[in-house]
């Protein structure tokens, strides 16, 4: 991943990645949590078997999705979470992993400003609703 995340970094050169994950305001905020809430799930369901980073993305849904998660570190997973559910990015996801080398860029990036904040709870959440039946219902938050 380290290396697909570099050429995904050199590739965004001329985009701010710090300005992508800005965390907003509460009106902000507000209006991509329900932008997640409502494109995560089918936009990964689509593309997991592709992406070698879906435990941590769903690991940071849950964090994001948690009340006890800090506003400033909400704020942050939730703009680099709208950026992977977005119909238009950097590099279109339709050519597999390559596809998603901004998302991942970002996704780092997000992982490194907000460091220590996706707990195990998380990640237990994540390996719960990673490991459901494919024909099952959407997890929730």
């Amino acid at each position: 991943m380290r290396d697909e995340v570099a050429h995904g970094l050199k590739l965004m050169d001329d985009v701010k990645i710090g300005e992508i994950l800005l965390p907003g305001d509460d009106d902000t905020q507000d209006r991509r949590e329900k932008q997640v809430r409502a494109k995560f799930w089918p936009k990964l369901k689509r593309v997991a078997a592709h992406i070698p980073f879906s435990r941590d993305l769903v690991a940071a849904y849950y964090c994001a999705m948690d009340p006890r998660t800090p506003t400033r570190v909400r704020g942050v997973l939730l703009a680099a979470l709208a950026y992977f559910i977005l119909p238009l990015d950097f590099l279109p996801d339709v050519f597999a992993v390559v596809g998603f080398t901004d998302d991942m860029a970002v996704f780092a990036a997000a992982l490194r400003m907000i460091q220590g904040h996706i707990a195990d709870r998380h990640y237990d959440a994540a390996d719960k609703a990673l490991a459901a039946d494919a024909q099952t219902e959407t997890p929730t938050a």
